[in-house]
């Protein structure tokens, strides 16, 4: 039986040291770095205007709610073969 490289024994890995050295933080700081995420205005704007409702947006929505609820919501199969009609062509 050979073998090869027996200096490896107890080695420190390289990767270790090597990934180590690149998170130093400058003297005085202590713990680790922190991520930090930013938001733009734009983005924050966009994101506002998702929850916003009106209220006969709301209106509807409680309408059909209680449609359902109670069976007397009716679906038209026309409609609905209509929308459905350029996605199978």
């Amino acid at each position: 039986m050979k073998i090869n490289d027996n200096g490896r024994i107890g080695a420190v890995n390289p990767y270790k040291k090597s990934g180590d050295a690149t998170f130093t933080q400058a003297p005085g700081k202590k713990g680790k770095a922190k991520d930090q995420v930013e938001i733009s205005a734009q983005a924050k704007e966009l994101l506002g205007a998702q929850g916003i409702r009106t209220e006969e947006h709301s209106t509807r929505i409680e309408q059909l709610k209680s449609s359902v609820a109670s069976g007397t919501y009716h679906v038209d199969a026309g409609k609905i073969a209509e929308k459905l009609l350029p996605y199978l062509k």
